[in-house]
């Protein structure tokens, strides 16, 4: 794969498709209008959404290859790397970019609350499934910011464009909503993973040497990004992940307490806690009592 081109601005991105730029913080590209192209790796420095019809290429996200399938959303943030891998081939697209600049979104509500959208830092492999319904509403989204772009800018413009994509990226945020709930079966194998995760955590070395479980580190021994594991936790329990968690370290801590060979400092201990009043604290709040309480009253 070539060097990693740097894309900062949406003129950039334009160039490199080979489209003209109408604004210059914001641009949708139609890729049944562009040429073709061979592989490529880019680091963005501006929002990406990518709306694929059909499969093209094998899109990179970092390290992780994702085969894009009909009707897909892939989100990119500023700061990510992604690429096209042709394997040689030429490529010829079909679905649309929209692309867009941090400084449109500045001093706005969606500036101030872009990162409610945990999907921009999903993995490729988290990608959006869009139903034919769904494609239908995001095309018509589409429209209607490119309408506001080829108009002739004023002072109402800048108002509506964003207006026009946080609408966008709420519909997106419902369908994600759905295939969460559409994805019923292989959730309810996640979550039964993540409890056998915990639970062979505690049954190890792993306090000891880790310390307390992590989000992240939950996420990445079930092969998922942070994010994405943290919204697919809230969905299914009502609870986040770190609530998850620190639930399952109180039984722990609760079996433990019962063994009277254990010193309050021991139990801190072998659950992960560096220090025991932060263990006293957090059992504390999720119990009403200290372990010492607990103790005695049981």
């Amino acid at each position: 794969m070539k060097d990693v081109e740097r894309i900062d601005t949406v003129r950039q991105y334009n160039e490199s498709m080979g489209v003209d730029t109408l604004h210059p913080l914001v641009s949708v590209v139609d890729f049944d209008e562009i040429p073709t192209y061979h592989q490529f790796q880019r680091y963005m420095g501006i929002y990406a959404v990518f709306l694929k019809y059909i499969k093209c290429g094998d899109m990179r996200y970092g390290c992780q290859p994702y085969d894009y399938e009909d009707g897909t959303l892939v989100f990119i943030a500023p700061g990510q790397v992604y690429g096209i891998s042709s394997k040689g081939e030429i490529i010829k697209p079909s679905g649309k970019a929209l692309v867009f600049h941090p400084d449109l979104i500045v001093g706005t509500h969606l500036g101030n609350h872009i990162k409610d959208y945990s999907f921009f830092s999903y993995d490729v492999n988290e990608a959006l499934h869009l139903s034919k319904k769904e494609r239908a509403t995001i095309n018509d989204c589409f429209i209607k910011i490119v309408s506001e772009i080829d108009s002739n800018i004023d002072k109402h413009s800048k108002r509506l464009i964003v207006s026009n994509i946080e609408l966008f990226l709420n519909y997106c945020m419902r369908f994600y909503d759905r295939q969460f709930i559409t994805r019923t079966n292989v959730n309810n194998d996640l979550l039964v993973r993540f409890e056998n995760l915990l639970k062979g955590y505690f049954q190890s070395d792993l306090p000891h040497n880790l310390g307390l479980p992590t989000v992240a580190w939950c996420a990445d021994q079930l092969h998922l990004s942070p994010n994405y594991f943290g919204d697919l936790i809230k969905k299914e329990t009502g609870n986040t992940a770190l609530d998850y968690i620190q639930s399952r370290i109180i039984e722990e801590a609760k079996n433990k307490i019962f063994d009277p060979k254990k010193s309050i400092n021991n139990i801190s201990s072998d659950l992960g806690f560096k220090y025991q009043q932060h263990f006293t604290r957090l059992f504390k709040q999720r119990t009403g009592m200290t372990p010492v309480e607990y103790r005695n009253l049981n």
